[in-house]
């Protein structure tokens, strides 16, 4: 018996499937109680490394707030000017004229090809060398262009390939019907391809989220991941504990921010699948005779008139 995808396994490879994920299991089992070994040895599972985080509010206020708070600012600020501009330059390499797809090519692949943490060196550089942004807010500064000029140049790619993902005949309908490129490409080929282009671009949002650690890690700006070094000094050395909880927050974030985004996929695709209004064989044979232009209601389009309200001769 076979699938379209795979063949249905037999008894023997039943069989063999049970063994590996026994195997699989044990091994696992094996691991987790040689980390949770390791860690009670090392006292990192006593109550009191993990008791700030659920009897001390101080915790949350001094530590863990305020760095949340400063990485989803980046974050939400790196994300609005990256997707406008990640599209602009996606919608540059599809021009027609060679200079404008040449220079759009040129800084996609330019700033793409970049390690992000070097950009947020260099943006702090500049910033502390050409500007007057004050010391307090330049890492901030720093880690937002730096994650706009990497992450604008990666959507670029997505936006670029989300487009050439349509059928041809999508293009081809608009110049038939006299709409112009700008209007092509916005009303018909961009709303089509967020749908196809939306897993990629979440993916890249999630991957800012995270990145926003680089410039607490060596910008000294005080997100979320840098509150562990401060917090861990004041409660006991509860390095682990600290780690633990921020990576948490991490993943409630990120899970957040991907289930909106199945959902708004889900929505997107719901509204596709509506259909117009149907066209009737007496409005086709109208639409093919020259010179009698049908009429909005006509006789044959879906919703029109019922055989009881049609002329009769």
């Amino acid at each position: 018996m076979t699938s379209v995808l795979y063949d249905v396994p037999g008894p023997r490879a039943k069989r063999r499937n049970i063994l590996y994920t026994i195997v699989f299991l044990l091994a696992f089992g094996l691991v987790a109680w040689w980390v949770i070994q390791s860690l009670a040895d090392k006292n990192q599972l006593e109550w009191a490394k993990w008791k700030p985080f659920f009897t001390d509010s101080r915790a949350w206020s001094t530590y863990l707030w305020p760095g949340l708070k400063n990485t989803l600012i980046a974050a939400a600020l790196a994300m609005v000017i990256a997707l406008p501009l990640g599209a602009f330059f996606g919608i540059a390499r599809l021009s027609e004229h060679w200079w404008v797809r040449g220079a759009g090519g040129t800084v996609v692949e330019f700033f793409r090809a970049i390690p992000v943490l070097i950009l947020m060196l260099f943006a702090n550089a500049a910033y502390a060398e050409f500007t007057d942004v004050s010391p307090d807010n330049r890492p901030l500064y720093a880690v937002v262009t730096g994650l706009v000029l990497y992450n604008a140049a990666v959507l670029a790619e997505v936006v670029r390939a989300g487009i050439l993902s349509l059928p041809r005949g999508q293009t081809d309908a608009a110049k038939a019907i006299g709409m112009r490129k700008g209007q092509t490409m916005t009303n018909v080929l961009l709303p089509q391809a967020v749908t196809a282009m939306l897993p990629a671009l979440v993916s890249q949002l999630v991957v800012i989220v995270k990145d926003t650690a680089l410039g607490g890690a060596v910008l000294g700006f005080a997100e979320l991941l840098a509150s562990v070094r401060p917090m861990s000094a004041n409660y006991g050395a509860n390095t682990i504990a600290c780690f633990t909880v921020v990576a948490v927050i991490f993943v409630v974030l990120n899970f957040a921010l991907t289930t909106f985004a199945s959902w708004l996929e889900r929505r997107l695709r719901r509204g596709r699948k509506s259909t117009g209004a149907v066209v009737g064989v007496d409005a086709v044979a109208q639409l093919s005779t020259p010179g009698e232009p049908m009429e909005p209601g006509g006789p044959g389009a879906a919703g029109g008139a019922s055989k009881d309200d049609r002329p009769r001769s």
